[in-house]
């Protein structure tokens, strides 16, 4: 996915600025003084493991929780005190699927869409996630991914400037997952930002211009997610199983060299050799595993 806008655009332009966020739940510190800023047009993953305070941060930036100290700008105002107009600007994909009751969802999108100024048409939105063929079938008696799949169409449906997905494809199969992507990518085209917390690195490689890897109350790496770790962390790593029958491993700038000295150290091609270089999940592990690191030190 091509950047559609850069960290380094003038703060006014942000549609979100955090400067020292922090959050305390008695003596566990779970935000400990968050910066972030989000541009307009921007998609940016939060990610870290589980109970790393993702959950506690996107609901301070969408208003329904206080922060302790810092500040919190959102499309311009702070969420706590934010009106409804302000409300109607945004979009919430939660990580849980709500009561859906007896309703189809061409009833649930044509109810929502009543709640804002301008919202897209029923049967666009339907189309856009997939449910064009499901429009008229009980929404309790969809499956898993396609109810899901509802949940996105009520978050999208009122053309938020900002959009929150909180693990919005699981129970999603591959075809649809890859379906959803190009929605997201097309959303960003005309200029929503979206913030999107999942666990499926691959999904933040492709749709992310910028990843944080928010840990231990700190985002303690920001960056694209090629850049993510500096160049360092994506050294080739040669691995193989030498004569006695343990797997070694190599890091090195030359993995030809390696190999060549290996061959011939070994008298042929070494067994279960491989070349790789480290992909965003082996970063992102090795990320989390560094701080864990120093936390226990």
């Amino acid at each position: 996915m091509q950047p559609h806008a850069t960290h380094s655009e003038s703060r006014h332009d942000a549609v979100i600025e955090v400067r020292g966020l922090s959050k305390r739940y008695g003596d566990r510190q779970v935000l400990d003084g968050v910066d972030l800023a989000i541009a307009p047009g921007e998609t940016y993953a939060l990610l870290g493991p589980n109970g790393a305070g993702k959950s506690t941060a996107i609901e301070i930036l969408e208003g329904f929780r206080r922060a302790d100290s810092g500040t919190v700008r959102v499309l311009g105002a702070d969420p706590l005190g934010a009106s409804r107009e302000w409300r109607s600007r945004i979009g919430i994909v939660s990580q849980q699927t709500g009561d859906l009751g007896p309703s189809t969802p061409r009833e649930l999108v044509a109810h929502f869409r009543t709640f804002y100024p301008n919202p897209r048409g029923v049967d666009e939105v339907l189309d856009m996630v997939g449910l064009a063929e499901h429009a008229g079938k009980r929404a309790s008696k969809m499956s898993g991914g396609q109810q899901r799949r509802l949940d996105v169409a009520l978050g999208i449906v009122g053309r938020p400037e900002l959009l929150f997905l909180d693990e919005p494809t699981t129970g999603f199969d591959p075809e649809a997952r890859r379906q959803f992507w190009s929605m997201l990518e097309a959303l960003a085209t005309e200029g929503t930002a979206i913030v999107l917390t999942t666990h499926y690195l691959d999904e933040a490689a492709v749709l992310a211009d910028r990843v944080g890897v928010l840990t231990g109350g700190r985002i303690v790496a920001e960056a694209p997610p090629a850049e993510l770790g500096g160049a360092e962390a994506r050294v080739p790593v040669v691995s193989w199983r030498d004569a006695s029958g343990a797997v070694r491993e190599e890091r090195t700038e030359r993995p030809a060299q390696l190999v060549a000295q290996l061959q011939q150290h070994m008298g042929g091609e070494p067994a279960e050799l491989q070349v790789r270089r480290p992909e965003l999940e082996d970063i992102y592990l090795a990320l989390i595993g560094d701080h864990e690191g120093e936390v226990a030190a």
